[in-house]
């Protein structure tokens, strides 16, 4: 496969959307374990947070940081914000 191709391969909205799937649900995983919580419930806290938004939110750069940052980030948001 030339490099060109896949580059541009990557770029696609539809493979772009699977891989924020796939790190919201490792990120939600992580989250379940460090919160004791299960996994579901760990994933809609996440959709419902700030932390969710500045991931979507490419001009945040949150993106770009590992699943485990971004999971302390959103600990971080419900411990500020006492949400449960």
């Amino acid at each position: 496969m030339d490099t060109k191709s896949y580059n541009s391969s990557t770029k696609s909205p539809i493979i772009q959307e699977i891989i924020m799937s796939n790190r919201i649900g490792a990120i939600s995983i992580i989250l379940s374990k460090l919160l004791n919580i299960t996994p579901l419930k760990a994933l809609k806290m996440f959709y419902s947070s700030n932390a969710c938004i500045n991931l979507h939110n490419k001009s945040t750069g949150l993106y770009l940081y590992g699943d485990l940052y971004i999971a302390e980030d959103f600990i971080n948001e419900i411990n500020s914000n006492n949400i449960t």
